[in-house]
């Protein structure tokens, strides 16, 4: 099995299956990193992300040097591109699911639970957007996705302890600014 460097030579030199088995290999990592950044109600524009990302990294590879690995690459140009998508006005508010609203019918706790609930979560969904960009995406990559310490560290290009720093730091201040707002950190 050729490794990412032989491929990316490969690719250089005009052999697209090699670019088809780069991308075979990157795709879900990829699409992780950029679910992270923009939050699992996003799922859709986390997909287009992921094609924009390989047809921009197809477009330049010609100049990408082999200075560094071709995974540290992808990744830096996906967190770039995902976070710039972000800043863009339809990413500020998310969709709203099907399943989101048929919860919304559902018989549960009472309403005023329910409103603390949705409160609460709207708080949490509030500081979580006032984390750097890093935190955010060490949060989501752990808690939601369910990534281990280890392929965060790989996706955010950082040596795993600064990811388990990055998670501390990241509980350390939602619970800060969620104690703030008056709501418990259970």
């Amino acid at each position: 099995m050729d490794s990412d460097s032989q491929l990316v030579t490969r690719t250089q030199q005009g052999d697209q299956q090699a670019f088809a088995e780069l991308l075979r290999r990157h795709r879900t990592p990829v699409f992780r990193l950029a679910l992270s950044i923009l939050g699992r109600e996003f799922i859709p524009e986390a997909e287009d992300v992921t094609q924009e990302v390989f047809l921009k990294v197809h477009h330049s590879i010609q100049s990408f040097r082999n200075e560094s690995e071709f995974s540290s690459w992808l990744y830096r140009v996906t967190f770039n591109h995902t976070v710039n998508l972000k800043e863009r006005v339809r990413f500020r508010t998310p969709h709203t699911s099907e399943a989101a609203l048929y919860r919304t019918q559902t018989q549960g706790p009472g309403p005023e639970q329910q409103l603390q609930s949705r409160q609460r979560d709207q708080a949490l969904a509030e500081c979580i957007q006032s984390l750097p960009e890093l935190y955010q995406s060490a949060l989501r990559l752990y808690y939601w996705l369910g990534s281990s310490v280890g392929e965060i560290a790989v996706l955010l290009a950082v040596p795993e302890n600064t990811v388990k720093s990055y998670l501390h730091r990241a509980r350390q201040l939602l619970h800060g600014m969620l104690k703030e707002r008056g709501h418990s950190c259970d």
